[in-house]
């Protein structure tokens, strides 16, 4: 259990790159659909680059018959969990500051858990107190510079990403169940599912469709050369790096409650992007609100561990 939640929260500390960098973009004009769209599409070119020379064109030939036979549920899975949930977070980076995203991001905790119900899964009690005491403490420190915020912020800055907070784990979990067999989704036994890194290239493929057809209805002009650079970092470091890294901890958890405390890890985004936005945008030190909020993140991700090892034995 703390490999997983070491895994988990160095995966979301590669996250939070996505919430600085998204908000200098936006601040620089880059135009939200652009810093969205881009980032898979570098994503799809890197991974099939890495993918090919590590394991060979034949692993992406692999791949794409993989896709082809699915098609209609990578394209679903894709869509919802790459596609709505990254461009509802872009849109948001040009109405609210980066850790105002990444607290808000932080209900997907508590949407993870109504997920894993939905699809029938179950877990003890307990884990729903964990998750309220991590997302008390993400509150606290959203509510600490709430002053600073207008109505307008909070709405078109929060409610995109109360959304997205959904469609991130609904992707990731019809995924895990189409895995683990469950018989309302196509089987997915291949053995080339299991990397992660084919896992993400997937899911890429499968937002293409979304991608392209948001660009043909909104046609933005055409993005600036900071905007490609900055969205390949992202793509880089958050796309590829944090979600596979995710990814990689979800598939070792082996029960419902060992997947809810390996998203919970997603809290700490949090912390890393006001760091992050203290060192490169100057932005204010959290105050005692703040900080206590941050505490209480981590006695939450500590429970969960506490948790674990005690039904251990």
């Amino acid at each position: 259990m703390i490999s997983l939640i070491s895994i988990g929260l160095l995966s979301g500390l590669f996250f939070s790159i996505t919430f600085i960098l998204n908000r200098i973009m936006s601040l620089e004009g880059g135009h939200w659909l652009w810093s969205a769209s881009l980032r898979y599409a570098f994503m799809i070119i890197i991974l099939t680059g890495f993918i090919s020379l590590l394991k060979g064109f034949d692993t992406i030939k692999g791949l794409g018959r993989l896709f082809l036979n699915n098609w209609k549920f990578w394209t679903l899975a894709g869509t919802i969990g790459f596609g709505g949930f990254y461009s509802l977070i872009c849109f948001s980076s040009d109405h609210s500051p980066g850790w105002v995203i990444a607290a808000t991001w932080q209900l997907t905790i508590i949407a993870t858990l109504v997920v894993l119900m939905g699809f029938g899964r179950s877990f003890p009690k307990k884990v729903w107190l964990f998750s309220i005491i991590i997302f008390a403490g993400v509150l606290m420190v959203n509510l600490s510079y709430v002053q600073m915020l207008s109505i307008k912020e909070l709405l078109m800055g929060g409610l995109p990403v109360l959304i997205a907070a959904f469609c991130y784990p609904i992707g990731n979990q019809l995924v895990w169940e189409a895995i683990n067999g469950n018989p309302s989704l196509p089987k997915i036994d291949d053995p080339l599912v299991v990397n992660p890194f084919h896992k993400v290239l997937l899911l890429s493929w499968g937002s293409v469709p979304f991608w392209i057809i948001l660009i043909a209805i909104i046609r933005p002009d055409l993005p600036s050369h900071s905007q490609i650079v900055n969205t390949a970092l992202v793509a880089i470091f958050s796309g590829i790096i944090a979600t596979s890294l995710f990814l990689m901890a979800r598939n070792r958890a082996y029960k419902p409650s060992q997947l809810a405390a390996v998203d919970a890890t997603q809290s700490s985004e949090v912390i890393f992007a006001i760091i992050g936005e203290i060192l490169i945008l100057n932005a204010p030190l959290p105050n005692s609100l703040a900080i206590a909020g941050i505490c209480l993140v981590f006695i939450g991700l500590a429970l969960f561990i506490l948790f674990q090892e005690i039904e251990k034995k």
